[in-house]
C-alpha cells in the first residue's frame, strides 16, 4: 500500500510539471554589436506577438547595457516600445555599470537593474526558464 501511494503522488507531480506550458525566456546580452542588439529585438517582438502571455527578460552585463542607453542604442525605440509591455522586462548588471563608470541615470528609466547579470540569468534557469544567447 506505501508503495502505491508513493507511486501515485509521483504521477500527480509528474503530470503537474507536465501540465506547466508556460513560456519564459531569459535572455543573455553582453555584446554592444548592434547586430546582437537587432537580434534580440526581433525575437522579443516574434515572439510577444505570437505569445502575449510570454514572460522575457533580456540581461545586459558586459557592454550589453548599451542597448538601453540613449544615446548608445540602435534599437531605442524597439527597446521603449517593449519595455510599454508587462511581460517583458529588460535588466542591466549594476556590476558591469559600475566596472564602465556608466551611472544609473544614463539608462532608460524602464530598464531595471540587478546586483548581478550571471547571478539573475542563473536564478531564472532555476525558476525554469528557458536561456537564450544572444548572438549572430
Amino acid at each position: 500500500m506505501k508503495h502505491i501511494c508513493v507511486l501515485f503522488c509521483l504521477l500527480v507531480a509528474v503530470s503537474l510539471y507536465a501540465q506547466d506550458k508556460s513560456y519564459r525566456v531569459v535572455f543573455d546580452l553582453t555584446s554592444r554589436d548592434s547586430l546582437d542588439q537587432k537580434a534580440v529585438m526581433r525575437w522579443v517582438h516574434e515572439i510577444t506577438t505570437s505569445n502575449p502571455d510570454a514572460q522575457l527578460e533580456v540581461v545586459m552585463y558586459g557592454k550589453g547595457y548599451e542597448l538601453v542607453m540613449p544615446e548608445k542604442s540602435a534599437y531605442l525605440a524597439d527597446v521603449n516600445a517593449a519595455a510599454k509591455n508587462p511581460h517583458v522586462a529588460f535588466k542591466v548588471c549594476r556590476v558591469a555599470l559600475k566596472n564602465n563608470n556608466i551611472d544609473r541615470s544614463r539608462i532608460i528609466a524602464d530598464a531595471g537593474t540587478v546586483p548581478d547579470g550571471i547571478y539573475e540569468i542563473l536564478m531564472k534557469q532555476r525558476e525554469g526558464w528557458g536561456y537564450i544567447k544572444v548572438g549572430h
